[in-house]
C-alpha cells in the first residue's frame, strides 16, 4: 500500500500561502478593505478595541514578541501601529519610539533611528536608551563627535551604563583613527602642493612652457627632481628624439638635465654598432648627426654635442625686450629633432622655416 506522497515545491508553497488567510497564522493585519470574512473582521475589531493606550500597549507587546524572535521588520510594523494609535501615556510612547529605533538600528535605517530618538529626548532628556541608540546610529554613520557627545550627556546622569560606556570607548577610538587618517591626508596634500609649487618654479626658472594635453596625459613619465642630488635642484626630464626623415622617434625616459647630448648620441648611434632598423641609408651615426630644438616662438636652436639640457634652457630664453620664450613641455616631454648632417639637415631646416614664416 502506497504511503504518503511528498508534496511538490509548488504544492508546498500553495499550502503555506493558504495559512495567510487564517487570522491565527497571519504575519500582519491586512487593510480593512480586504477584510471579507467574519473571523478576520472580528480580529481586527479586537485589535483596535479599547483606549488609545490599550491599543498601543497591545501593539507594543506584539512588536516585542517579533523583535525577540529576531524579526525586526515585522516588529517595526507593530511599533508603528502602536505610535499611530496616539497613546496619551508618555512613558508608553517613549517605549514605542525607542523600540522602533531598535528595529531600525537592526535594519540599518540610521536616519530613522535618529529621528525617533530625537523625539524621545525632546520629552525625556534622560532617556538612556535613546542616547544609546542615537550613539550607535551615529557611529555607523561615522559621525563620531556627535556619538561621543550623546554618550557623555547620558553618562552625566547614568554613569554606570555599561552599554553607553562601550559605545563611548569605541567611538573615541574610531574618531582618533579617523582624525589620524585625515591628518595624514592633509599632510600628503600639503606635500603634493609644495612639490607642485617647487616644480612650477623650477620650470619657470628654466624658461619652460608647460602644455598639458586637453584630454589628459598618457605619458607614464614625468619631470622630477634627481633623488641623487643632495641639493634637490637638478631636474630629470622625459625627452623625445624625433627623426623626421623616417617619421619615427625614440624616448629617453630619464634625461638628467646636466648630461651633454653627446653622451646619449654615443650610446644610441655608436658607429661600431649595427644601425637602427629604420636607418636604411645608414646615416645615423655619432659624429654625423645634428640636434635642433624649437622654442615656443618657433625659433630654431642648433644644439651642440657638448651642450646639456640646462644649456639649451638658457639659450632658449628671449632677448631683453622680446616677448617671453623658451622650450615647450608637451605631454610632460621635451622634444628635439635629430638629423644627419648635410642634405637632409638643410632640407628639413628650409621646410621648417618656410612653414613657420607662412
Amino acid at each position: 500500500m502506497a504511503g504518503p506522497q511528498p508534496l511538490t515545491s509548488n504544492d508546498l508553497q500553495a499550502k503555506l500561502e493558504s495559512f495567510d488567510s487564517i487570522p491565527l497564522f497571519m504575519k500582519s493585519l491586512p487593510d480593512e478593505d480586504s477584510a471579507d470574512n467574519t473571523s478576520l473582521a472580528a480580529l481586527q475589531s479586537l485589535v483596535h478595541e479599547g483606549t488609545p493606550d490599550e491599543i498601543a500597549e497591545n501593539f507594543k507587546d506584539q512588536g516585542n514578541d517579533y523583535f525577540k524572535g529576531k524579526r525586526p521588520r515585522e516588529a517595526l510594523g507593530f511599533y508603528t501601529q502602536g505610535i499611530d494609535a496616539k497613546p496619551t501615556d508618555l512613558t508608553l510612547l517613549e517605549a514605542l519610539l525607542c523600540n522602533r529605533a531598535a528595529c531600525n538600528l537592526e535594519l540599518k535605517n540610521y536616519g530613522s533611528v535618529l529621528r525617533d530618538c530625537s523625539k524621545v529626548l525632546t520629552q525625556n532628556p534622560k532617556s538612556s536608551k535613546a542616547y544609546y541608540r542615537s550613539a550607535m546610529a551615529l557611529v555607523a554613520l561615522e559621525r563620531f563627535e556627535e556619538a561621543i557627545d550623546c554618550c557623555v550627556r547620558c553618562l552625566e546622569y547614568d554613569s554606570e551604563n555599561k552599554g553607553v560606556r562601550t559605545v563611548l570607548e569605541r567611538a573615541t577610538k574610531l574618531k582618533a583613527a579617523k582624525d589620524k587618517k585625515e591628518q595624514e591626508r592633509q599632510q600628503k596634500l600639503w606635500r603634493e602642493q609644495q612639490a607642485k609649487i617647487k616644480m612650477n618654479n623650477a620650470l619657470k626658472e628654466r624658461n619652460i612652457f608647460v602644455l598639458p594635453k586637453p584630454d589628459g596625459s598618457q605619458n607614464p613619465y614625468l619631470p622630477h627632481f634627481d633623488p641623487e642630488d643632495p641639493a634637490g635642484t637638478t631636474l630629470i626630464f622625459p625627452v623625445f628624439f624625433l627623426y623626421p626623415q623616417y617619421a619615427t622617434s625614440d624616448v629617453i625616459p630619464e634625461y638628467v638635465e646636466d648630461t651633454p647630448f653627446s653622451v646619449h648620441l654615443e650610446i644610441m648611434f655608436n658607429p661600431t654598432a649595427p644601425p637602427p632598423e629604420w636607418d636604411v641609408k645608414h646615416q645615423y651615426k655619432d659624429g654625423n648627426l645634428v640636434v635642433y630644438a624649437m622654442t615656443r616662438r618657433k625659433r630654431l636652436l642648433k644644439v651642440g654635442k657638448k651642450m646639456s639640457l640646462r644649456d639649451v634652457f638658457t639659450a632658449s630664453k628671449a632677448k631683453e625686450g622680446d616677448p617671453p620664450d623658451g622650450l615647450e613641455l608637451k605631454d610632460n616631454c621635451l622634444t628635439f629633432v635629430v638629423l644627419p648632417k648635410g642634405e637632409e639637415e638643410k632640407k628639413w631646416v628650409d621646410e621648417y622655416k618656410k612653414t613657420r614664416d607662412a
